[in-house]
């Protein structure tokens, strides 16, 4: 269900939209924010709530990995776009999971006129690291639908 009031996309938000994500601001188009769920090195598996305001997308991205590794997304609230580069955005909603395997070129966040929360989980893999490339074209994503 599109959410542009935020006041009542708070009140199904549930994990929370957490602090601004200025540590990774300059790789998304528009505001988001960071909930974590785990804590690095006590638990082997990161997951956090990232919340997007309407409009806002992450650039894209790879997440690599020698072996293993990539990432899942499981939709909680509102709605939102995932894409892979030669690939059909396809529409997030509530309930959406994503399975993300390493070396995969891809980007996700919010439509348009909608708030937008997932949950990312990093998945284990040897020699993971992330690699962040150019951000989503601005008429490509306003030709979303």
């Amino acid at each position: 269900m599109k959410m542009n009031s935020k006041t009542e996309f708070d009140k199904v938000n549930m994990f929370g939209q957490g602090n601004e994500n200025s540590a990774f601001a300059q790789y998304f188009t528009g505001n988001s924010y960071l909930n974590p769920l785990t804590v690095p090195g006590e638990c082997p598996v990161f997951l956090a709530n990232v919340t997007f305001e309407p409009g806002c997308r992450n650039n894209w991205h790879i997440h690599h990995a020698k072996s293993g590794g990539g990432q899942l997304l499981i939709c909680t609230a509102g709605e939102g776009w995932y894409q892979e580069e030669g690939k059909e955005a396809v529409s997030l909603t509530p309930g959406t999971v994503i399975t993300i395997p390493a070396e995969v070129k891809h980007w996700h966040g919010a439509k348009a006129d909608s708030w937008f929360s997932h949950i990312a989980v990093e998945v284990p893999g040897e020699e993971t690291a992330n690699e962040w490339c150019e951000p989503v074209d601005d008429a490509a994503y306003a030709k979303l639908k």
